[in-house]
Order: C-alpha cells, then sequence, then structure tokens
C-alpha cells in the first residue's frame, strides 16, 4: 500500500479513526457509545459531574464548532441552544438518546465533508489562533480523549 502523502487526507483518515473508522489505538468514539442502556448514559460519578449522554451532545458541538471556524459560517446554527454542554433529558429516554446520536453523526459528516474539501495551502492557515491543520488534529484528539471518558464511565457505573 502507497504512502499518503497529501496532508488533507491525512486529516481526513484521523478524525475517521477517532471517529468511527477501524484503528490500531481500540474503541473509537462512536463505537465507545453503542449499546448503552438509559441508566448509562444518565450515570453521573458524582454530583455535577457529566454522564455520558451530556459528553457524547459535547463531542457534536465541538465538531460543529470547527467545522464553523473551518467554513466561516456565522454562529448560531448549531441545533440545540447553547453552547459547550448541554443538560440532557433525566430520565435519559432512548428516542431522544437516537436523536442525539444522529447529531453527533450529522456533525461528524459535515467536519469530514469541509476536511476533504480543504486545499493543502489552507492547512497552515492561522484560524482562533491554531493552524487549519492543529484544528483539525485537535478535534480528532478529542474524540479519542471523550472516547476513553466514555469507556471509564461505562466501566463504573453501578450494575
Amino acid at each position: 500500500m502507497p504512502a499518503v502523502t497529501d496532508g488533507v487526507q491525512l486529516l481526513v483518515d484521523a478524525i475517521d479513526e477517532a471517529f468511527d473508522r477501524r484503528s490500531w489505538h481500540g474503541t473509537t468514539l462512536r463505537g465507545s457509545l453503542r449499546g448503552l442502556r438509559p441508566a448509562q448514559l444518565a450515570w453521573r460519578p458524582a454530583p455535577s459531574r457529566h454522564n455520558i449522554w451530556e459528553i457524547a451532545v459535547h463531542a457534536a458541538y465541538w465538531k460543529y464548532a470547527v467545522w464553523r471556524r473551518l467554513t466561516g459560517e456565522r454562529r448560531g446554527r448549531f441545533p440545540l441552544p447553547g453552547s459547550n454542554w448541554f443538560d440532557r433529558p433525566d430520565p435519559a429516554g432512548m428516542r431522544a438518546w437516537r436523536d442525539d446520536l444522529e447529531l453527533l453523526t450529522t456533525m461528524h459528516a459535515r467536519l469530514r465533508e469541509a476536511v476533504a474539501g480543504l486545499q493543502p495551502g489552507a492547512l497552515g492557515r492561522r484560524t482562533g489562533g491554531f493552524t487549519t491543520a492543529a484544528l483539525v488534529r485537535g478535534i480528532a484528539a478529542h474524540d479519542l480523549y471523550h472516547a476513553g471518558q466514555i469507556q471509564l464511565l461505562k466501566r463504573l457505573v453501578p450494575r
């Protein structure tokens, strides 16, 4: 297999491998969210700590935020009111959870499309204090960070 030398393709691969594509590192963000029960989604390790559901929507929001920076889209188009962290229904309902999981998938697809459409010369352009390439690498790292956090939370949920 030939080596990938296209920086844009490397970034697309990085966000895909962090989100839902097979990779050596183990569970992806999307993989960490498979097969969860309402009790797992809503459980908090301590008062005022985030649950798995909130982490998933937080990840969707940051995919949107990076997409917005890459495309120059104006603020205020994220489907949920607010920013960063979002209170989710308690008790957790599976219909609402599926809707939020779809939101995460949609935000990833938008981000992926924007990254795939980048010109190689744009990777060094600064936006919000970071290069475009660093911003995209960062959102891949963000997915992996939260995938690990979710994997840990799943193991801590009382049975």
